[in-house]
């Protein structure tokens, strides 16, 4: 008995510290890749250094932190609009057939094709300002959301729409009180799916034409030959990436308290 109840408190102990361990190691390879050649994997301690320097001399008049909001604005503008309309089309299309058959197919010849294909094009019709950015992002986080929005629609329980019935409920109350509920954990799948390929995406866009960003980062390094500053945004972009993550996950646990019950 006492040996089963100290079965979850050593998966909570696990749990715990096993990420910190995986860590652990990723920094010890990186410390004992860095004593072979310096230049082409800079220690630890020159890329922190080098970060450092970014807030005594700003690269293109912008520190880490305003390279990192600059990324995040575009990826909030585009992920903010691209589930207000992403949710809505994939409920309209999962849930009426008609507009299945007129959009459904016209959808899938489109999805397949990467938001990164669409970048020269994008550029010939409307530069390397700000808004071409923001419409790549926009592509790229728009599909994985209708994709899962309508999956989801897809997969609620028919008992469930039946039991609805048998109590007159109309089809208005059918898709907001039975469907759309049923269907918020593929939803969130999708918006996090979105943000990790959003927040990608933008790194591709802003390493063509940007003046700040991650991406304008890791491009001024390359320029330079400066690995360190191209590490410190990679190590900005995994931090920045994991807790974006981190905080789609609390978001959906608040909104369906159901799936951390299951879990």
């Amino acid at each position: 008995m006492t040996r089963d109840s100290s079965l979850p408190f050593r998966k909570r102990l696990a749990d715990t510290f096993l990420p910190f361990i995986s860590i652990g190691l990723l920094f010890l390879l990186w410390v004992i890749a860095s004593r072979g050649n310096t230049e082409l994997v800079p220690s630890p301690s020159q890329v922190f250094d080098r970060l450092i320097l970014i807030f005594i001399k700003p690269v293109n008049g912008f520190n880490i932190f305003g390279h990192i909001w600059a990324s995040l604005r575009r990826v909030f503008i585009a992920l903010s609009l691209s589930t207000i309309l992403g949710v809505s089309f994939g409920i309209m299309i999962g849930w009426n057939r008609s507009l299945e058959a007129i959009f459904g197919t016209l959808f899938e010849l489109i999805r397949p094709i990467p938001p990164i294909a669409w970048l020269p094009i994008i550029i010939m019709w409307f530069g390397i300002g700000e808004f071409p950015k923001v419409l790549i992002v926009f592509i790229g986080t728009l599909m994985p959301i209708v994709v899962n929005t309508y999956t989801g629609i897809k997969m609620v329980p028919p008992l469930d729409l039946d039991v609805g019935r048998m109590f007159n409920a109309n089809g208005r109350q059918l898709l907001t009180e039975i469907a759309i509920p049923s269907s918020l954990t593929a939803v969130f799948a999708g918006i996090r799916n979105a943000t990790s390929a959003g927040w990608m995406t933008v790194l591709a866009a802003e390493m063509i034409g940007a003046k700040e960003g991650l991406g304008f980062l890791i491009t001024r390094g390359t320029e330079f030959f400066d690995i360190p500053l191209i590490m410190v945004g990679m190590i900005a972009i995994g931090l920045v990436g994991a807790a974006l993550t981190v905080v789609i996950d609390r978001v959906e646990r608040l909104i369906c308290p159901w799936k951390r019950k299951t879990r």
